[in-house]
């Protein structure tokens, strides 16, 4: 499979554009990861298609997330890729084997986080720091759907700091600002 693929199957199962913007960060996120914790840059393709696809079927089959996009990816012959999504939720109790399962886990709920708190900024995530995130982890009311274990566990499992991981992503997701709105309010008020 390759990258046009996977976004013409994210595209036929998901309509509405906050979930693709997701997708969208997660697999930039990965690629990202995938230099920096993978084996090499031949898991750059692998680990952001991972990230693209891992909510792939959660707007059309909800009940069933993820084993509708797992069960497409091992039909196709990916069974790495299918692994790391079946296991990018704690709670669904995986065992989490490999770098790129950790990685999955650690940049998918942070990556959603740090957007939005891009999106309250007037300078959006141009001016965005970690301790601006680490604050807004702490108020329970902010972004409430993100589970902040998740967040913590996915740091811990890859072996990083958790100030440093959200570096790390604001740091990849930055020159994608634009892309992904994430300019703030005052791009939003200037258009």
């Amino acid at each position: 499979m390759n990258r046009d693929e996977a976004w013409a199957l994210l595209c036929a199962w998901t309509e509405t554009e906050s979930l693709r913007r997701h997708a969208r960060a997660v697999e930039i996120a990965m690629r990202a990861a995938a230099e920096r914790y993978g084996p090499g840059p031949e898991a750059v393709e692998l680990w952001g298609m991972a990230g693209m696809l891992h909510d792939a079927d959660y707007e059309k089959w909800p009940e069933e997330h993820p084993a509708r996009i797992v069960q497409w990816l091992e039909e196709r012959g990916e069974p790495e890729m299918a692994y790391a999504i079946s296991a990018h939720y704690t709670q669904w109790g995986r065992e989490y084997r490999t770098a790129l399962d950790k990685a999955l886990l650690a940049c998918d709920e942070l990556t959603g986080f740090i957007m939005a708190c891009s999106y309250l900024r007037p300078e959006g995530i141009t001016t965005l720091e970690p301790k601006s995130v680490r604050k807004k982890l702490k108020d329970k009311a902010f972004a409430a759907g993100v589970d902040r274990f998740e967040v913590s566990e996915g740091a811990r499992l890859l072996g990083v700091e958790i100030d440093e991981h959200v570096a790390f992503l604001i740091g990849a997701l930055r020159p994608y600002a634009e892309e992904l709105g994430l300019l703030g309010k005052n791009a939003a008020t200037a258009s």
